[in-house]
């Protein structure tokens, strides 16, 4: 690797609740660099989850996330000319990255209604533990669990 590694950016806290994390959910949802129109999605599917729940939205949010954080993943590692699937652990960073990929990849394949109402009803659904995003964990997880012999490939 040439040079030395970028440095990683100082995130600034959203202005609404002053979270790092809702700041980069609200980084996540933003297409072609329109943060005002992301902020306005999260923050009304905010508002949508307060009524929904009566709870505070930024404690399902917290919730979800660490329902659908995965603990193991699957690499392909090539060892004397086969491919094998090698369950490893997902650091801390990636597992955040990856959960919150999920919810919206679940929240955007949903059809019909405008896109605060599908994330909120993601997070809700995640939070309790049940939907798309907390199913494709349990998939990768399975995955990794099955791939268990392999795990002596892993460095």
């Amino acid at each position: 690797m040439r040079g030395k590694p970028a440095p990683r950016r100082k995130l600034i806290p959203d202005p609404r609740y002053g979270s790092e994390q809702v700041a980069k959910l609200v980084n996540y949802v933003m297409r072609d660099g329109k943060k005002t129109t992301a902020q306005a999605v999260v923050y009304d599917c905010f508002d949508l989850i307060k009524q929904k729940t009566k709870l505070e939205p930024v404690d399902v949010y917290d919730l979800a996330l660490k329902n659908v954080m995965p603990s193991l993943e699957v690499k392909s590692k090539r060892v004397g000319g086969a491919n094998y699937q090698v369950p490893m652990s997902v650091r801390g960073e990636r597992r955040f990255v990856l959960a919150l990929r999920w919810i919206l990849i679940a929240a955007r394949s949903k059809k019909g209604r405008p896109m605060a109402q599908k994330l909120a009803d993601e997070l809700i659904a995640a939070s309790k533990n049940e939907g798309d995003a907390v199913k494709k964990r349990l998939d990768v997880q399975k995955m990794a669990e099955a791939n268990r012999a392999f795990a002596h490939f892993a460095r």
